[in-house]
């Protein structure tokens, strides 16, 4: 086998997507099915986090899923009966869409989390597959991004020129830091790199040394899973992927990116109806009948 190149092994070519959560702030939607497969129109949002990633040159897509995550990978996974009965319907656009949703030069990886012990024992499920020199990224697909530049791929442009991890922050309410992992940081302007000095995951707001919250998107030294491997439990009992940002501090260093782009934490009742509203408004088949029906009920209403 040739030998790789440091430039090589330095390309960020593998992403994890923690999916194993049991998402009991949807039940009962989430009952008996994943909360990632809950749909945006006629998306998953999961598919959303997977398409940023392959925009951003990702080729290796690692899903850590739980007992109950089966249909992620049916989602993802060709379905040859389907296709053939909208072959036989004349839907072959509709055909053709389903069958791009992975390329072909793209590979889907499963671990399963046998229990939910946090997401970084989630991040560290995939270490079998991450070499210790080899950077990846780590995508909540709660936190559904909406830019024109795919936020991973800034995130992987920032890392290709300085190769230092990162973490995507966003400046959030003083009394919400307590949802986060917050980084002691220099207040940064869109599109701004700043080095970040400490990181505490859940602070209460007299605590906080910033309003900067860390949101679902990484990128990491794979030296984080040997720090994975040996963290003791942190917040919640978990072992906190925070506490293990904060051993890339000094060496190798660590980055906090102000993305450029609109999150909606999906994660919430809230933010999932905004994202859908939202999505509603920008869809190129309805979108100025939607806006019509959003003013019509607003004009019942008041």
């Amino acid at each position: 086998m040739p030998h790789q190149s440091s430039a090589a092994r330095r390309t960020i070519r593998k992403a994890v997507f923690p999916v194993a959560g049991l998402g009991t702030r949807f039940l009962p939607a989430t009952k008996a099915q994943p909360k990632e497969m809950l749909t945006i129109i006629d998306k998953p949002i999961i598919q959303f986090a997977v398409e940023e990633a392959i925009a951003a040159g990702i080729t290796h897509l690692i899903f850590v899923i739980g007992r109950t995550k089966r249909s992620i990978a049916d989602h993802f996974d060709s379905n040859p009966e389907l296709d053939t009965l909208l072959r036989s319907k004349s839907k072959i656009a509709v055909a053709d869409q389903l069958n791009s949703i992975i390329p072909k030069d793209v590979s889907c990886i499963f671990f399963r989390q046998a229990e939910a012990l946090g997401l970084g024992h989630a991040v560290a499920c995939a270490a079998p597959v991450i070499d210790e020199d080899e950077p990846f990224a780590v995508l909540l697909a709660d936190d559904l991004m909406s830019a024109q530049v795919p936020v991973l791929k800034q995130m992987t442009d920032v890392f290709n020129s300085n190769g230092r991890s990162l973490v995507a922050v966003e400046s959030v309410d003083a009394q919400m830091v307590q949802s986060y992992g917050v980084v002691d940081a220099d207040l940064l302007a869109v599109g701004e790199v700043g080095a970040v000095r400490g990181v505490i995951e859940k602070p209460r707001p007299q605590y906080a040394p910033s309003n900067q919250a860390i949101v679902g998107r990484y990128i990491l030294d794979g030296c984080i899973m040997a720090k994975l491997r040996d963290q003791k439990p942190g917040a919640g009992g978990e072992i906190q992927l925070t506490d293990a940002l904060s051993g890339l501090i000094g060496d190798p260093g660590l980055d906090a990116y102000r993305f450029n782009g609109r999150r909606y934490d999906c994660g919430s009742k809230l933010g999932f109806l905004e994202c859908t509203m939202a999505s509603a408004l920008e869809h190129p088949e309805f979108g100025p009948r939607a806006r019509t029906l959003m003013q019509s009920m607003l004009n019942e209403n008041n």
